[in-house]
């Protein structure tokens, strides 16, 4: 499948801000079943973008703007072919050994209800990895309720998401991780974009992928249920939403800030 993203950023400042600094992870990687044809980013202003990797091996890009600045826009254009591989991930770039993504963080850290969860699950599956995790997959999109929330949200930790019940896909991966990492198996957070027929959107999409001996890094769509095809773009991996976030930084100046996001996804 061939998709076509434009995503569209723009942060106004109230007072004007002096001065801004930013982190964008919004560059895809080639990977097995994903192949950048062309991708654009354009920002706002006097602004030079510093192309970086991060420890995870995603593509970052970072920049300086100097104010008095009412408002910075980014702009995100691009087209990527895709294949489905029924969310077996291969030729991904790993800096570090599948025990990592053991590590828990605030985000995804399990309490007694999540720990209970999973292990009911692994009750019921014997110690059979893939089937757990598809078990996992399932019970989740069964019992949690998939929210559509503007970015800006900000994010729960997955025992509050669990006790509630409902959550953005951010939140419910968070939930799958932490789940997942209390069965002693590697679950990391992915960041990406999800084409769903051409609709606007106001988020980039999530999901997790998990580490099954002799198969590698599969992953696991808790919003819908089941593992990613070839309509996701897969564009950055992290602990959590915090290390694989699409934008990140500060302003100086201490005035307030308003985000408004666009995303359009078509084949």
């Amino acid at each position: 499948m061939r998709l076509r993203v434009t995503h569209s950023i723009v942060r106004r400042f109230e007072p004007p801000a002096p001065g801004v600094t930013q982190l964008l992870r919004l560059t895809p990687r080639n990977h097995e079943g994903q192949h950048v044809i062309s991708w654009r980013i354009d920002v706002s202003g006097d602004a030079r973008l510093s192309a970086h990797e991060d420890a995870f091996g995603n593509l970052t890009h970072v920049f300086s703007a100097a104010g008095p600045l009412e408002s910075l826009r980014i702009i995100v254009d691009g087209e990527v072919e895709t294949q489905n591989s029924d969310g077996v991930m291969r030729g991904t770039v790993e800096r570090f050994s599948p025990n990592l993504f053991l590590r828990d963080t605030p985000l995804t850290q399990a309490d007694q209800r999540i720990g209970d969860f999973a292990h009911d699950i692994r009750d019921a599956k014997k110690g059979n990895i893939l089937d757990e995790l598809h078990l996992l997959l399932d019970r989740l999109h069964q019992e949690m309720r998939g929210e559509d929330e503007p970015s800006q949200t900000e994010a729960a930790t997955a025992a509050e998401v669990f006790l509630r019940k409902r959550g953005v896909a951010r939140d419910l991966t968070h939930i799958f991780i932490g789940a997942a990492r209390c069965l002693s198996i590697p679950a990391r957070f992915v960041a990406g974009y999800l084409c769903i027929g051409g609709a606007a959107q106001r988020s980039g999409h999530a999901w997790a992928e998990a580490y099954v001996p002799n198969l590698g890094w599969i992953g696991f769509d808790p919003v819908k249920g089941a593992c990613p095809t070839d309509a996701y773009i897969r564009v950055a991996v992290g602990l959590d939403a915090l290390g694989a976030i699409a934008v990140r930084g500060a302003h100086s100046g201490g005035g307030g800030e308003k985000l408004a996001v666009a995303i359009e996804v078509n084949q």
